[in-house]
């Protein structure tokens, strides 16, 4: 399939959109075909939990099972493209300096903390309650039974021998990115995961930036 990258060569000078993300705070936009989302990993380590959904039918979103079999690999990387339930092509990821990103770990909750770190845990915030506020804030269309398998940009979630998930030591560094290019109208919906008890961000949740080079622009 030939890029639909317009040739801006990416430089941060002409981009659209600039800013910086702390950890736990959340993001939402619309991106237009061709447009261009980088997302930069400022300290190294940090997880970004991502959802997208086709903006024309929001009930068709980022389908983790459809990519996967198109691919034939769980992680995602340059030349991955993500499919819709549909089978829709909504991103193509191209470029990453990070090397792989995951798609099984799914998105940190009050529940799955309780489950896996105690209940004393349940108080503490969680990119599943980021997307609820994006989703209350900015989409009505959207709603809790829409937040379906996420990405997880920069996180390190390895299969184990017996066919487990293990949340390991992140393999990102500070500056690396992953860039991804729009095939369809898309929505965006993003959590800069404020996790403390999991070392997928080693323990120290840490901003991200995001720039955008929009086609029209």
């Amino acid at each position: 399939m030939p890029s639909l990258a317009f040739d801006r060569n990416r430089d941060l000078v002409a981009a659209d959109t600039r800013l910086v993300l702390p950890s736990g705070e959340g993001f939402m936009c619309t991106l237009q075909p061709s447009d261009v989302l980088r997302i930069v990993d400022l300290e190294g380590n940090q997880a970004v939990d991502t959802l997208f959904f086709d903006a024309d039918r929001p009930y068709d979103h980022y389908s983790a099972v459809k990519t996967i079999a198109a691919q034939g690999n769980i992680y995602l990387t340059t030349g991955s493209v993500l499919l819709t339930e549909s089978g829709r092509p909504l991103m193509r990821i191209v470029e990453d300096t990070c090397g792989r990103h995951d798609t099984l770990g799914g998105a940190c909750s009050a529940q799955s903390s309780t489950v896996r770190y105690g209940h004393d845990k349940v108080h503490m915030h969680n990119c599943r309650d980021t997307f609820m506020l994006q989703i209350a804030m900015h989409e009505p269309r959207l709603a809790k039974r829409d937040l379906a398998p996420n990405v997880n940009f920069f996180m390190n979630v390895p299969v184990t021998p017996d066919g487990g998930l293990e949340f390991a030591d992140g393999i990102s560094g500070p500056g690396r990115y992953v860039e991804l290019e729009a095939m369809s109208r898309v929505i965006v919906l993003m959590s800069n995961c404020p996790q403390l008890n999991n070392p997928c961000n080693a323990y120290n949740p840490t901003p991200v930036e995001i720039v955008i080079w929009r086609r029209g622009a």
